[in-house]
């Protein structure tokens, strides 16, 4: 467990040490997002991923933001993620707590059941956007795009989604254990596995 928030530099210097616990299974599904990337940098010189679970509340959150991290890691400009997700929620607030502990800067835009957040992870970069919405929502991109399902539900319940390129890349969801006494844990578990698979599949392009 992460018990007090880090520099995000820090952060990221240990994932790299742990690609070793990927499991073999999981470095070929990562694989997939990395020839994604690679290939469509190399065609239309962007890449657009959509990272999403049903309720666009946090694994699909916690990757659109380790996926931006990862990107800009490894010097790669022309990479943008967004999330979504079959339905819209909100950003469940351990979801974003675990990034602050990891480092991130998040900054709380609005004050609706649905809030708005800045998620800053360099000082010189635009913050990402964080805001529960369905993947088809007019503020993410419509075509040209991967669909990486970071849920199994989701996966199951979007039989086609119109303009996209389908990755399936599912975690395990941390909610199983809100209201538990391990709760805060589990989330900087999940943030931890997230963000050390995204940074390795960015290492392979």
């Amino acid at each position: 467990m992460e018990n007090a928030v880090v520099e995000l530099k820090d952060y990221i210097s240990t994932l790299e040490g742990e690609f070793g616990l990927i499991e073999q299974e999981r470095k070929e599904m990562l694989q997939v997002v990395a020839n994604f990337v690679k290939d469509s940098l190399a065609k239309d010189g962007i890449a657009n991923l959509i990272l999403i679970c049903t309720h666009n509340s946090r694994r699909s959150h916690l990757s659109q933001v380790w996926t931006q991290v990862a990107a800009h890691y490894y010097g790669f400009k022309n990479v943008f993620a967004y999330s979504g997700g079959t339905e819209a929620t909100a950003l469940f607030p351990s979801a974003a707590n675990a990034l602050e502990r990891a480092g991130l800067k998040i900054q709380k835009l609005s004050n609706e059941d649905n809030p708005v957040y800045a998620i800053k992870y360099d000082e010189n970069q635009p913050a990402i956007i964080g805001f529960s919405k369905t993947y088809d929502h007019a503020f993410n991109p419509q075509s040209n795009f991967a669909a990486v399902m970071t849920c199994g539900h989701a996966d199951a319940n979007c039989p086609f989604i119109p303009g996209a390129t389908r990755i399936s890349l599912p975690f395990e969801d941390p909610k199983a254990f809100d209201g538990t006494s391990i709760q805060e844990e589990k989330y900087d578990e999940r943030c931890r596995q997230i963000a050390r698979e995204l940074m390795y599949a960015f290492s392979l392009i």
